[in-house]
């Protein structure tokens, strides 16, 4: 039987609905689009997998349809920008990522360990200094990747409310489409002027680095546009949720504190478990086979990766989260060509901030309830919109065993 704090979290936005885990038998299922187009949802991880791999399935955005209606979303898609490889299929995309994926390597990223934890050690710092409550996320969820990115890109840190607020609004999925086509404009000449700025005087970061290649200027703001928004945010929501998910869990929690060493461990299956960043979706660009079904060429595939995530044939009993599972090969980073190019980055900073966040403050727990917790759940990457938590002397701290909300 299972204790209370590893039960399935039900009311959670990133864990996947129970209609969607209970399609694991069919792992790659027809499915109709908002616009009427009848593509495919994939489930299953081998499926996934198999999809996200195989270069006969277009990332290009003009070519998709979306699963779900989004307002003021134009029909079709436009293609990807300069710079935006998300949205690209080879050659342009083989391009870009043999420019970058140097910048990006285990080694190097574990060489700014050093830099992770101080960056770390100061947000602990100043959070302290102002406690015995804080808003997690503002005070450190969101500070530590935003101070890693920027030092990576060369942005200073000044500079970060600038473009924090714009990449809120263009994750944020209730935000009109003028609102985030405004703030998708603002980041871009943000970085159009960081660019040129760049160019005339260069420092020792990855921006000034690329200036030295044939990139044109439009697509060095593309590719520093793309890395800041998804440097920042995914990081940032991994570190918040990740938090509430340990708090709400306290075997797992009090594991992860008796034996730091588990860190890397945790991250994975972390990562597995909550899956902030879905779905992943493609396009047949001819008739392709995968599980014994034919997908035809110009039909879309929209990969659940946290339903993936939750495949009982990949990962057992995989409702539960276990910091001391074997969760290598989840799908939160996607697969393939497209694998997310920062992965390493984000692991080294959530290796060092988790344990440093335990260990600095020994009595951290919700500052409410559990259910009071406002959940990001209308955005392309899930996460807490914030994190009441306190570590002062313990006064009838918030009851996490036995509330509505309990983070499986």
């Amino acid at each position: 039987m299972r204790s209370t704090d590893e039960a399935r979290p039900e009311w959670l936005a990133c864990a996947p609905p129970a209609e969607l885990t209970a399609l694991s038998d069919r792992p790659l299922r027809r499915m109709r689009y908002a616009d009427g187009h009848v593509g495919w949802l994939v489930t299953g991880h081998a499926a996934a997998r198999a999809v996200l791999a195989d270069p006969r399935i277009s990332s290009r955005y003009e070519l998709l349809h979306l699963p779900v209606p989004m307002a003021g979303a134009p029909t079709p898609l436009p293609p990807a920008p300069p710079g935006d490889l998300t949205g690209l299929d080879a050659p342009e995309h083989t391009r870009y990522r043999r420019l970058l994926t140097g910048k990006f390597t285990v080694r190097r990223m574990r060489l700014l360990s050093e830099q992770v934890e101080r960056f770390t050690a100061e947000c602990l710092d100043a959070m302290e200094q102002a406690g015995p409550t804080a808003d997690l996320v503002e005070a450190f969820a969101r500070p530590v990747p935003a101070l890693m990115i920027c030092a990576l890109l060369g942005v200073p840190y000044d500079d970060r409310a600038r473009f924090q607020d714009d990449v809120a609004t263009m994750f944020d999925q209730t935000a009109d489409a003028r609102a985030r086509g405004e703030a998708h404009l603002s980041l871009s000449r943000y970085l159009n002027e960081l660019v040129l700025a760049k160019r005339a005087a260069p420092t020792d970061d990855l921006l000034s680095d690329l200036t030295g290649t044939d990139l044109t200027d439009e697509e060095l703001a593309g590719i520093g546009s793309l890395l800041l928004a998804a440097g920042l945010d995914t990081t940032a929501n991994m570190l918040g949720l990740g938090t509430f998910a340990l708090l709400s869990n306290p075997g797992q929690l009090a594991a992860l504190r008796a034996d730091p060493a588990l860190a890397g461990q945790a991250v994975e299956e972390l990562l597995r478990h909550l899956t902030v960043a879905d779905p992943l979706m493609r396009t047949a660009l001819e008739d392709i086979e995968i599980e014994g079904r034919v997908i035809r060429a110009g039909e879309t595939v929209t990969v659940s990766a946290q339903a993936a995530n939750r495949d009982p044939r990949r990962f057992p009993d995989p409702d539960r989260l276990d910091i001391r599972r074997e969760a290598t090969g989840h799908l939160s980073f996607g697969h393939g060509a497209h694998q997310c190019l920062g992965q390493q980055l984000a692991r080294v900073e959530m290796a060092v901030a988790f344990p440093a966040l335990l260990a600095r403050f020994p009595g951290l727990r919700l500052a409410v309830p559990p259910h009071e917790v406002p959940l990001r759940d209308q955005a392309n990457i899930y996460g807490v919109v914030s994190l009441p938590v306190t570590w002062g002397p313990d006064a009838g701290s918030p009851d996490t065993s036995s509330g509505e909300r309990s983070i499986g």
